[in-house]
């Protein structure tokens, strides 16, 4: 959630500037702004009638305890209640209005996405976002690569028909070697961030409440891209990414600044409607109700947040090298951001069925937008005033897609598909792998 600090009348016209190519009706701002005034302009007379109720009350009190002995003060102190019963009927109108005022302006907060950083090129789309470093090099074939879809079904390894009978479209089911190939890599990937980058494994819930969907900015703007479901009398959703569960750990706490960053992982299934994304990728494994991901999230300090981003994303980026698969990084435009972060890289992965690079992992710093909403705190030292920590998150990576790519960039021209070396320690002697010399591969079987 946006500071008030952007409300101020000297920093309206600099924040619908930051939000004009992330918000289509910045007219909202200005309703924002105006009900900030109109509740700032209350509260004098509201916290002065408070003080005064109080102050009599004190006065009736004395009153009361001396008319004992002098009972002419009686009527002096049935004086003051019958006027401070009228300061408090006002009080209680004046509280009303000042509630109804804060929850308008806190539900049109909400829906208000972050502001991009300065360094955050402008623009509407992902044709605007900038190019930052690639990284290694393209394969070459002499044959024409096949897409994962048909290396899969082939290998008898994925299957879409049977996930739809069960499911409808948009779900896939993985077999054999298969299953056990995206089992290893999201172990690799875990031991990869645990080991080397010093994050902490967490198995959080996968169903969350409103509240804590909130906190990460997923509610109230973004209802219809999630799955919702009941327990007795609790509304409950799927999560659509481990950030929500992970980032929320810690939803209204003070921390110990000596404890930041926190560095956490999680490995779980995320569970998206897709509801804007009719059309879109609708073959194969880059656009699924349920994928499976290994999230990393770090709660961080305010000074540091931008070196935790760009170390989160030289960790998203050990992944791909470790399995030898090219990529490029991009710096994305404000446009094309999620709606909490700052700033975002997305990791693109190379596909050489479409020859072109895909999406595998976005990294953001969301500063203290999700750390408002979700009222996480720290004091310095353990002292002193609290301040809201900034957090970050980033896909380490998508499982899935980083499964269609080994399958895609190690297909040979027999079919097979080499496992990495990295991931060897995983499947070796697993039923569905085949070795030839030193290297392992999914073949089509023997029937």
């Amino acid at each position: 959630m946006l500071s008030t600090y952007w409300f101020e009348d000297d920093k309206l016209a600099d924040l619908k500037k930051a939000l004009t190519d992330r918000f289509k009706d910045v007219s909202i701002l200005d309703e924002i702004a105006g009900l900030s005034s109109q509740r700032k302009a209350l509260i004098p007379e509201l916290e002065e009638l408070q003080a005064s109720r109080n102050s009599v009350s004190k006065e009736i009190g004395k009153l009361k305890g001396m008319s004992k002995k002098d009972p002419s003060l009686e009527a002096e102190a049935t004086a003051k209640m019958e006027k401070m019963r009228k300061v408090g009927d006002r009080i209680s109108q004046m509280e009303e209005r000042v509630a109804e005022i804060e929850n308008k302006r806190m539900d049109l907060l909400l829906g208000i996405p972050n502001v991009p950083g300065e360094s955050v090129p402008r623009g509407v789309s992902d044709e605007d976002n900038q190019e930052v470093r690639k990284w290694g090099e393209l394969k070459k074939f002499d044959f024409k690569p096949k897409d994962h879809v048909e290396l899969g079904e082939t290998l008898g390894i994925l299957n879409f028909e049977r996930a739809s009978k069960m499911s409808g479209a948009r779900f896939s089911l993985l077999t054999g070697a298969g299953a056990a190939l995206e089992r290893a890599l999201s172990q690799f990937m875990l031991d990869f961030h645990i080991s080397k980058n010093g994050y902490e494994e967490v198995s959080p819930p996968l169903m969350v409440n409103r509240e804590t969907m909130t906190g990460t900015g997923q509610l109230p703007k973004f209802e219809d891209d999630l799955f919702k479901t009941g327990v007795a009398d609790r509304d409950l959703f799927l999560i659509p990414t481990a950030e929500v569960p992970l980032t929320n750990l810690y939803a209204g706490e003070i921390l110990d600044g000596a404890q930041l960053p926190i560095k956490l992982t999680a490995h779980t299934p995320c569970f998206r409607s897709e509801a804007g994304s009719y059309g879109k990728d609708t073959r194969g494994l880059i656009r699924l109700h349920q994928f499976s991901k290994v999230e990393l999230v770090k709660i961080a300090h305010p000074e540091r947040s931008f070196e935790e981003l760009e170390s989160m994303t030289k960790s998203a980026e050990g992944i791909l090298q470790a399995l030898g698969l090219p990529y490029r990084v991009m710096l994305l435009c404000a446009g094309d951001m999620g709606f909490s972060a700052t700033m975002t890289y997305d990791l693109e992965v190379w596909l050489p069925s479409q020859e072109k690079y895909r999406e595998i992992s976005s990294c953001s710093n969301c500063l203290d937008f999700q750390a408002q909403r979700a009222r996480i705190r720290f004091k310095d030292g353990g002292k002193g005033k609290a301040q809201y920590v900034h957090t970050l998150n980033g896909s380490g990576l998508a499982v899935g897609r980083t499964f269609l790519a080994v399958l895609e960039n190690y297909q040979d021209s027999k079919g097979r598909i080499q496992i990495p070396e990295a991931l060897e320690p995983y499947i070796a002697g697993k039923p569905g792998f085949t070795r030839d010399g030193a290297q392992y591969f999914i073949q089509t079987p023997v029937r």
